[in-house]
């Protein structure tokens, strides 16, 4: 675990929501200088911090609304730390909690050179790497479905489908296998879903790799060469680790 311990004027820890952001700035003597609670956006929080702007670090807690604030300090060339969710847990974690208290607490973990940090993932590559963990939840889905067709001919004994079900081209004339209107409507329904997801997933895919060729194509040429590494797991990991 990595700790950030560069020493600052000022030190600015957020509890940070979707629409209030709970704003807690102290000195090095620890002195809160500010501890407001604004709401959640960029021109008020510059407003805010303003006055000490010259050497200030701002830290926040992991969570999924994160993106902006670090793209806004970029912009602003403010240095911006974000936290690991669960080590600061463990840091900070006590039985009186809320907002203005978690504020304060993440100021002064920063100050005291305690405030463990994950990695903000870069601005650029930040869409193309969420595309990719989209496509993963897609095909998740998809996998469920098909397991519910599966699952769905065992509970009435049938045969056996004659082809894997997962490849699209196979899937034709299969609800004809159940009888019943509204079981074969089931199925219709999940062949449906599934073809869509098929064509989505397709779509996301192409939309990938055409990114990733034109960002690093030789770390995408060197992943897919070591034997058992195709498109998925290359842009998985190209996405997620970066640097190999």
């Amino acid at each position: 675990m990595r700790f950030y311990t560069k020493s600052h004027k000022h030190y600015c820890g957020i509890d940070l929501h979707t629409k209030m952001m709970y704003v807690c700035i102290i000195d090095p003597d620890a002195n809160i200088l500010i501890h407001q609670n604004i709401p959640t956006n960029g021109k008020r929080f510059l407003k805010l911090i303003e006055p000490y702007k010259d050497d200030i670090v701002v830290g926040v807690e992991c969570m999924f609304s994160w993106y902006w604030l670090a793209d806004l300090c970029e912009q602003e060339g403010i240095t911006f730390i974000l936290g690991h969710a669960l080590y600061m847990r463990c840091i900070h974690g006590g039985k009186a909690k809320n907002d203005k208290i978690d504020s304060s607490k993440i100021a002064h973990i920063m100050l005291g050179k305690n405030f463990p940090q994950a990695y903000a993932y870069p601005a650029e590559l930040r869409p193309v790497r969420d595309l990719m963990r989209r496509r993963s939840h897609l095909v998740r889905i998809k996998s469920e479905i098909q397991s519910h067709i599966s699952i769905t001919n065992y509970q009435y004994n049938l045969e056996p489908f004659e082809k894997n079900i997962v490849h699209k081209a196979n899937r034709a004339g299969i609800a004809d296998h159940f009888r019943n209107p509204s079981v074969r409507l089931n199925v219709q329904t999940d062949i449906a879903v599934m073809d869509g997801l098929h064509d989505q997933i397709k779509r996301l895919e192409n939309h990938i790799i055409k990114h990733a060729k034109s960002y690093d194509g030789r770390m995408l040429y060197r992943l897919k060469s070591v034997p058992g590494i195709g498109d998925v797991l290359a842009l998985t990991i190209m996405y997620e680790v970066l640097s190999v």
